[in-house]
C-alpha cells in the first residue's frame, strides 16, 4: 500500500488489512478468519504503513507479550509494542503468529518474523508516531478493527 493511497476495506471474506482516511492521522483497518488472525492482519497493516511489506525477510524472530484490561487495550497495546520495536531497534516484521488468552482476550503473546530496517531496500512511506483511542473499533465476533494511528 502507498502512503498515497487510501483505501476503504476490500471486498471478500478472505483475511485483510488496509488504510483508510482521517483528518491529520491514518487508520489501519483489517479483517480475519480468527481473532488471532486479526491481530496479525493489525500487525501487517502497521507494518504496510511503514513501508512495503513484500520487501521484508524473515531473517529473525521477535516475541512479544502484552495485555491489557480490554480488547480495545490490547490492540492499542500490541501496536504500540511493533511501535517501539521499529523505533528503539529497527525491526520490521513481516509474519505474525499470534495467541491470545482469555475470553474475551486481555494477554497476547505473538512471534514475529521479520529483519531490521534497512533504508536501501525499505522505503519509509510513513512514521507512526502512537496508537489512538480515537474512534477504535473491535468486533471480535465478526473479526473487523479499525484503528487510527498518529503520524
Amino acid at each position: 500500500m502507498r502512503s498515497s493511497e487510501v483505501d476503504e476495506e476490500p471486498p471478500g471474506h478472505a483475511p485483510a488489512h488496509w488504510r483508510f482516511g482521517t483528518t491529520a492521522d491514518v487508520g489501519i483497518g483489517a479483517r480475519a478468519a480468527s481473532a488471532e488472525g486479526l491481530f496479525a492482519e493489525l500487525g501487517r497493516g502497521f507494518t504496510e504503513l511503514v513501508t512495503d511489506l513484500t520487501g521484508i525477510q524473515a531473517r529473525e524472530t521477535r516475541q512479544i507479550a502484552v495485555e491489557a484490561d480490554s480488547v480495545e487495550g490490547l490492540v492499542v497495546a500490541y501496536l504500540t509494542e511493533l511501535i517501539g520495536l521499529f523505533d528503539e531497534e529497527g525491526f520490521l516484521a513481516s509474519a505474525f503468529r499470534v495467541e491470545l488468552q482469555g475470553d474475551p482476550p486481555r494477554k497476547l503473546r505473538a512471534e514475529l518474523r521479520g529483519e531490521d530496517f534497512d533504508p536501501a531496500r525499505h522505503p519509509v512511506h510513513v512514521q507512526v508516531k502512537a496508537v489512538t483511542l480515537h474512534r477504535l473499533q473491535v468486533d471480535l465476533e465478526r473479526r473487523r478493527a479499525r484503528v487510527i494511528v498518529d503520524i
